[in-house]
């Protein structure tokens, strides 16, 4: 999909999640393994064209990963996009990969006629995102609310 300075990114199929869910599940679970329900969850969303994720690849090994949410949006009237997890291999960051994975999300949500993109991030990734030209929503809060399973 989208190359850089020894940075290859293409969008990762059903079969092919393994590898770049052992990076998230390393860098965002503690090394916990994503329950295998989930799992197959993940790889029907990406089968069935609701989820894409993205891997970053130098030196043939996934450095960097981005997992994108597309579902229908009433109030825009199109195809909304929410990047719901971007992680980028500490020893990778200030090379160049972060910013052609998050070119890889851009291109892919251009083939798609998605018009919006929303990412939810700290204090720390947002310099980041409003580099590359996000904006930060004030009026926008998020809540959330957690069930016991």
């Amino acid at each position: 999909m989208t190359t850089g300075p020894g940075i290859e990114v293409r969008t990762a199929a059903p079969d092919e999640l393994a590898e770049p869910l052992s990076l998230l599940e390393e860098s965002l679970r503690n090394g916990e393994p994503v329950p295998p329900p989930l799992a197959g969850r993940l790889a029907r969303a990406v089968e069935g064209g609701d989820l894409e994720v993205l891997a970053a690849r130098s030196d043939g090994r996934v450095v960097a990963v981005a997992v994108l949410s597309l579902r229908p949006n009433v109030s825009l009237g199109a195809i909304f996009a929410s990047i719901e997890d971007f992680y980028v291999r500490p020893e990778m960051r200030r090379r160049g990969v972060g910013r052609a994975l998050l070119g890889a999300v851009e291109e892919l949500c251009r083939a798609r006629g998605v018009s919006y993109v929303e990412v939810q991030t700290d204090s720390q990734a947002a310099p980041f995102y409003e580099a590359s030209g996000y904006e930060t929503e004030a009026a926008v809060r998020v809540s959330s609310r957690s069930y016991a399973l």
